[in-house]
Protein backbone atom coordinates (compact mmCIF):
# COMPACT_ATOMS: atom_id res chain seq x y z
CA UNK A 1 0.00 0.00 0.00
CA UNK A 2 0.81 3.79 -0.10
CA UNK A 3 1.03 5.08 2.93
CA UNK A 4 1.57 8.45 3.92
CA UNK A 5 2.59 8.45 8.00
CA UNK A 6 2.39 11.50 10.40
CA UNK A 7 3.75 11.18 13.92
CA UNK A 8 6.08 13.56 15.81
CA UNK A 9 7.66 11.53 18.84
CA UNK A 10 9.23 8.03 19.67
CA UNK A 11 5.35 6.49 20.56
CA UNK A 12 4.86 7.22 16.39
CA UNK A 13 8.79 6.51 15.27
CA UNK A 14 8.93 2.55 16.28
CA UNK A 15 5.37 2.76 14.47
CA UNK A 16 6.72 4.28 11.41
CA UNK A 17 9.69 1.95 11.51
CA UNK A 18 7.88 -1.43 11.67
CA UNK A 19 5.36 0.07 8.31
CA UNK A 20 8.51 0.51 6.57
CA UNK A 21 9.75 -3.22 7.60
CA UNK A 22 6.52 -4.81 6.04
CA UNK A 23 7.47 -3.46 2.80
CA UNK A 24 4.48 -0.39 2.10
CA UNK A 25 5.67 2.67 0.02
CA UNK A 26 5.81 5.35 2.27
CA UNK A 27 6.29 8.34 0.03
CA UNK A 28 5.73 11.05 2.75
CA UNK A 29 6.63 12.04 6.43
CA UNK A 30 4.57 14.12 8.37
CA UNK A 31 6.00 15.66 11.52
CA UNK A 32 5.83 18.51 13.51
CA UNK A 33 8.21 21.52 12.78
CA UNK A 34 11.93 21.18 15.01
CA UNK A 35 11.32 22.74 18.41
CA UNK A 36 14.08 24.81 20.89
CA UNK A 37 14.79 22.12 23.02
CA UNK A 38 16.97 21.31 26.22
CA UNK A 39 18.96 24.32 28.37
CA UNK A 40 20.40 25.89 25.16
CA UNK A 41 16.83 25.90 23.63
CA UNK A 42 18.70 24.47 20.08
CA UNK A 43 16.44 23.39 17.02
CA UNK A 44 15.84 19.86 17.91
CA UNK A 45 14.24 17.36 15.32
CA UNK A 46 11.33 14.73 16.22
CA UNK A 47 12.29 11.26 16.54
CA UNK A 48 9.77 10.76 13.30
CA UNK A 49 12.01 12.84 11.79
CA UNK A 50 15.51 11.47 13.10
CA UNK A 51 13.81 8.25 12.26
CA UNK A 52 12.41 9.11 8.58
CA UNK A 53 16.02 10.82 7.61
CA UNK A 54 17.37 7.25 8.71
CA UNK A 55 15.02 5.18 6.56
CA UNK A 56 15.53 7.47 3.27
CA UNK A 57 11.96 8.66 3.65
CA UNK A 58 10.87 12.39 2.31
CA UNK A 59 9.62 14.88 4.74
CA UNK A 60 7.31 17.24 5.01
CA UNK A 61 7.48 19.82 8.22
CA UNK A 62 3.98 22.37 8.09
CA UNK A 63 3.09 23.86 11.21
CA UNK A 64 -0.56 23.70 10.12
CA UNK A 65 -2.50 21.61 7.55
CA UNK A 66 -5.76 24.22 7.19
CA UNK A 67 -4.81 26.04 3.93
CA UNK A 68 -4.80 24.42 0.28
CA UNK A 69 -1.36 25.00 -0.14
CA UNK A 70 -0.39 23.37 3.14
CA UNK A 71 -2.12 20.40 1.85
CA UNK A 72 -0.81 20.29 -1.47
CA UNK A 73 2.06 17.99 -0.94
CA UNK A 74 -0.24 15.21 0.61
CA UNK A 75 -3.06 15.88 -2.12
CA UNK A 76 -0.19 15.46 -5.38
CA UNK A 77 0.60 11.53 -3.94
CA UNK A 78 -2.66 9.72 -4.58
CA UNK A 79 -2.30 7.66 -1.30
CA UNK A 80 -3.73 4.57 0.14
CA UNK A 81 -3.94 5.50 3.35
CA UNK A 82 -2.43 7.77 6.09
CA UNK A 83 -1.57 6.35 9.23
CA UNK A 84 -1.71 9.44 12.42
CA UNK A 85 0.41 8.42 15.91
CA UNK A 86 0.83 11.27 18.11
CA UNK A 87 1.43 13.69 15.50
CA UNK A 88 -0.20 16.63 17.52
CA UNK A 89 -1.66 18.84 14.41
CA UNK A 90 -5.44 18.42 14.35
CA UNK A 91 -6.24 17.44 10.77
CA UNK A 92 -9.48 18.92 9.09
CA UNK A 93 -12.20 16.86 7.24
CA UNK A 94 -10.41 17.66 3.93
CA UNK A 95 -6.86 16.04 5.29
CA UNK A 96 -9.12 12.74 6.18
CA UNK A 97 -10.60 12.63 3.09
CA UNK A 98 -7.46 12.58 0.51
CA UNK A 99 -6.23 9.13 0.86
CA UNK A 100 -8.84 6.49 -0.71
CA UNK A 101 -9.10 4.50 2.83
CA UNK A 102 -8.94 7.24 4.96
CA UNK A 103 -6.57 8.04 8.17
CA UNK A 104 -6.14 5.44 10.48
CA UNK A 105 -5.13 6.36 14.26
CA UNK A 106 -2.66 4.73 16.30
CA UNK A 107 -4.23 5.84 19.74
CA UNK A 108 -2.47 4.45 23.56
CA UNK A 109 -5.99 3.44 25.47
CA UNK A 110 -8.76 1.11 25.21
CA UNK A 111 -11.35 3.80 23.69
CA UNK A 112 -13.27 5.76 24.58
CA UNK A 113 -11.69 5.54 27.66
CA UNK A 114 -8.59 8.02 28.05
CA UNK A 115 -9.15 10.22 24.55
CA UNK A 116 -7.32 13.34 24.28
CA UNK A 117 -3.24 14.09 24.82
CA UNK A 118 -1.87 12.14 27.57
CA UNK A 119 -3.57 8.43 27.44
CA UNK A 120 -0.73 6.70 29.62
CA UNK A 121 -0.52 9.06 32.28
CA UNK A 122 -3.90 9.25 33.03
CA UNK A 123 -4.44 5.99 33.28
CA UNK A 124 -1.63 4.83 35.78
CA UNK A 125 -2.42 8.05 37.45
CA UNK A 126 -6.80 6.60 37.89
CA UNK A 127 -5.38 3.37 39.00
CA UNK A 128 -6.27 1.35 35.74
CA UNK A 129 -5.69 -2.25 36.04
CA UNK A 130 -5.41 -2.01 31.74
CA UNK A 131 -5.03 -0.10 29.14
CA UNK A 132 -3.72 -0.78 25.60
CA UNK A 133 -3.71 0.27 21.58
CA UNK A 134 -7.52 1.22 19.79
CA UNK A 135 -6.53 1.41 15.88
CA UNK A 136 -9.40 4.17 15.03
CA UNK A 137 -10.86 5.14 11.22
CA UNK A 138 -10.14 9.25 12.29
CA UNK A 139 -13.05 11.85 11.65
CA UNK A 140 -13.11 15.71 12.99
CA UNK A 141 -13.75 14.52 16.11
CA UNK A 142 -11.33 14.36 19.02
CA UNK A 143 -10.46 10.61 19.17
CA UNK A 144 -14.80 9.72 18.43
CA UNK A 145 -13.81 7.92 15.37
CA UNK A 146 -15.00 4.26 14.71
CA UNK A 147 -12.79 1.23 16.26
CA UNK A 148 -10.54 -0.82 13.50
CA UNK A 149 -9.32 -3.23 16.43
CA UNK A 150 -8.91 -3.60 20.13
CA UNK A 151 -5.49 -4.62 21.84
CA UNK A 152 -5.08 -4.66 25.73
CA UNK A 153 -2.61 -4.86 27.79
CA UNK A 154 -1.89 -5.23 31.45
CA UNK A 155 -0.95 -1.97 33.76
CA UNK A 156 2.26 -3.12 36.25
CA UNK A 157 2.11 -2.20 39.67
CA UNK A 158 5.84 -1.09 38.89
CA UNK A 159 4.87 0.44 35.19
CA UNK A 160 6.24 3.79 34.86
CA UNK A 161 4.94 6.33 31.90
CA UNK A 162 8.30 5.56 30.46
CA UNK A 163 7.78 1.81 30.60
CA UNK A 164 3.93 1.67 29.54
CA UNK A 165 4.71 3.97 26.65
CA UNK A 166 7.54 1.75 25.27
CA UNK A 167 5.32 -1.70 25.37
CA UNK A 168 2.54 0.21 24.00
CA UNK A 169 4.68 1.54 21.05
CA UNK A 170 5.66 -1.84 20.54
CA UNK A 171 2.13 -3.18 20.73
CA UNK A 172 1.22 0.05 18.41
CA UNK A 173 3.21 -1.01 15.91
CA UNK A 174 2.45 -4.64 15.61
CA UNK A 175 -1.47 -3.43 15.57
CA UNK A 176 -0.93 -1.54 12.45
CA UNK A 177 1.18 -3.76 10.61
CA UNK A 178 -1.81 -6.32 10.79
CA UNK A 179 -4.45 -3.62 10.30
CA UNK A 180 -2.93 -2.49 7.12
CA UNK A 181 -2.67 -6.30 5.87
CA UNK A 182 -6.49 -6.57 6.78
CA UNK A 183 -7.62 -3.31 6.44
CA UNK A 184 -10.60 -4.14 4.26
CA UNK A 185 -11.79 -6.47 6.22
CA UNK A 186 -11.55 -4.02 9.44
CA UNK A 187 -13.47 -1.40 7.40
CA UNK A 188 -16.29 -3.15 6.82
CA UNK A 189 -16.75 -4.77 10.33
CA UNK A 190 -15.97 -1.15 12.43
CA UNK A 191 -17.56 -0.36 15.55
CA UNK A 192 -18.57 3.17 16.97
CA UNK A 193 -17.05 4.00 20.20
CA UNK A 194 -19.70 2.81 22.97
CA UNK A 195 -21.55 6.41 24.03
CA UNK A 196 -20.68 5.43 28.05
CA UNK A 197 -17.29 5.52 29.14
CA UNK A 198 -15.94 8.27 27.61
CA UNK A 199 -13.28 10.10 29.91
CA UNK A 200 -10.53 12.64 28.28
CA UNK A 201 -6.57 12.03 28.92
CA UNK A 202 -5.80 16.40 29.67
CA UNK A 203 -2.41 16.85 28.71
CA UNK A 204 -0.21 17.60 31.64
CA UNK A 205 1.08 20.69 33.81
CA UNK A 206 3.78 21.43 35.90
CA UNK A 207 1.16 22.64 38.63
CA UNK A 208 0.50 19.01 39.17
CA UNK A 209 3.56 18.00 40.03
CA UNK A 210 3.72 18.97 43.41
CA UNK A 211 2.93 16.10 46.13
CA UNK A 212 0.59 16.69 48.35
CA UNK A 213 1.03 13.96 51.47
CA UNK A 214 -2.23 14.08 52.70
CA UNK A 215 -2.85 11.44 49.37
CA UNK A 216 -3.21 8.34 50.55
CA UNK A 217 0.02 6.32 49.81
CA UNK A 218 -1.44 4.19 46.88
CA UNK A 219 -2.25 7.67 45.02
CA UNK A 220 1.12 9.35 45.41
CA UNK A 221 2.56 5.69 44.60
CA UNK A 222 0.93 5.83 41.18
CA UNK A 223 1.72 9.75 40.82
CA UNK A 224 5.19 9.25 41.14
CA UNK A 225 4.88 6.11 38.44
CA UNK A 226 2.25 8.77 35.74
CA UNK A 227 4.78 11.62 36.07
CA UNK A 228 7.82 9.89 35.17
CA UNK A 229 9.84 11.05 33.33
CA UNK A 230 7.55 14.42 32.75
CA UNK A 231 6.74 16.75 34.84
CA UNK A 232 7.79 14.75 37.78
CA UNK A 233 6.58 14.48 41.15
CA UNK A 234 8.22 16.89 43.11
CA UNK A 235 8.07 18.05 47.22
CA UNK A 236 9.88 20.61 49.16
CA UNK A 237 12.28 19.78 52.16
CA UNK A 238 12.99 23.70 53.80
CA UNK A 239 13.62 26.24 50.47
CA UNK A 240 14.53 23.18 48.31
CA UNK A 241 13.13 21.49 45.77
CA UNK A 242 13.11 17.60 45.69
CA UNK A 243 12.14 15.73 42.83
CA UNK A 244 10.83 11.90 43.37
CA UNK A 245 11.43 9.22 40.93
CA UNK A 246 10.71 6.16 42.49
CA UNK A 247 8.85 4.86 45.85
CA UNK A 248 6.54 1.99 46.98
CA UNK A 249 3.75 2.03 49.14
CA UNK A 250 4.05 0.34 52.53
CA UNK A 251 1.97 0.31 55.80
CA UNK A 252 2.71 3.40 58.22
CA UNK A 253 1.68 6.21 60.08
CA UNK A 254 2.08 9.63 61.17
CA UNK A 255 1.76 13.36 60.48
CA UNK A 256 1.69 13.30 56.59
CA UNK A 257 5.24 14.14 54.90
CA UNK A 258 6.85 13.37 57.98
CA UNK A 259 10.40 11.11 58.06
CA UNK A 260 9.42 7.96 59.81
CA UNK A 261 12.76 6.37 58.51
CA UNK A 262 15.82 7.26 56.50
CA UNK A 263 18.52 4.78 55.23
CA UNK A 264 20.26 3.17 52.47
CA UNK A 265 16.89 1.18 51.63
CA UNK A 266 15.08 4.57 51.42
CA UNK A 267 13.19 7.10 53.23
CA UNK A 268 9.90 6.17 54.62
CA UNK A 269 7.48 9.13 54.69
CA UNK A 270 4.06 9.36 56.31
CA UNK A 271 1.06 9.88 54.11
CA UNK A 272 -2.38 10.78 54.77
CA UNK A 273 -3.34 7.04 54.49
CA UNK A 274 -0.17 4.62 55.12
CA UNK A 275 3.33 5.78 54.07
CA UNK A 276 5.36 5.57 51.06
CA UNK A 277 9.18 4.42 50.68
CA UNK A 278 11.12 6.59 48.60
CA UNK A 279 14.36 4.78 46.53
CA UNK A 280 14.78 7.30 43.84
CA UNK A 281 15.44 11.48 44.35
CA UNK A 282 16.80 14.24 42.76
CA UNK A 283 18.26 17.41 44.31
CA UNK A 284 17.41 20.73 42.18
CA UNK A 285 20.84 20.78 39.53
CA UNK A 286 22.04 16.89 40.63
CA UNK A 287 21.55 13.90 38.96
CA UNK A 288 19.20 11.15 40.13
CA UNK A 289 20.53 9.07 42.72
CA UNK A 290 19.44 5.89 44.67
CA UNK A 291 18.37 6.87 49.00
CA UNK A 292 21.80 5.82 50.19
CA UNK A 293 23.28 9.08 48.10
CA UNK A 294 21.07 11.25 48.43
CA UNK A 295 21.18 11.16 52.43
CA UNK A 296 24.66 11.15 51.94
CA UNK A 297 24.76 15.08 50.78
CA UNK A 298 21.17 16.15 52.51
CA UNK A 299 20.47 13.72 55.49
CA UNK A 300 16.86 13.64 56.84
CA UNK A 301 16.64 13.14 60.50
CA UNK A 302 13.18 10.92 61.66
CA UNK A 303 10.76 13.12 62.58
CA UNK A 304 11.53 15.71 59.55
CA UNK A 305 9.14 17.28 57.70
CA UNK A 306 8.36 17.28 53.51
CA UNK A 307 6.13 19.26 51.67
Amino acid sequence: MKVVFAGTPDFAASALSAIHTAGHEIPLVLTQPDRPSGRGMKLTPSAVKLRAEQLGLPVYQPEKLRTPEQQAPLAALDCDVMVVAAYGIILPQTVLDIPKLGCLNIHASLLPRWRGAAPIQRAILAGDPQTGITIMQMDAGLDTGDMLSIHSTTISADDTATSLHDKLAEQGAAAIVAALANLPNLQAARQKQPESGVTYAEKLRKDEATIDWQRSSCELDRMIRAFNPFPSAQTRYADEVIKIWKGEPLPGSGTPGEVLSAGKEGIVIACGEGAIRITELQRAGSKRVNAAAFLSGLPLQIGSKLG
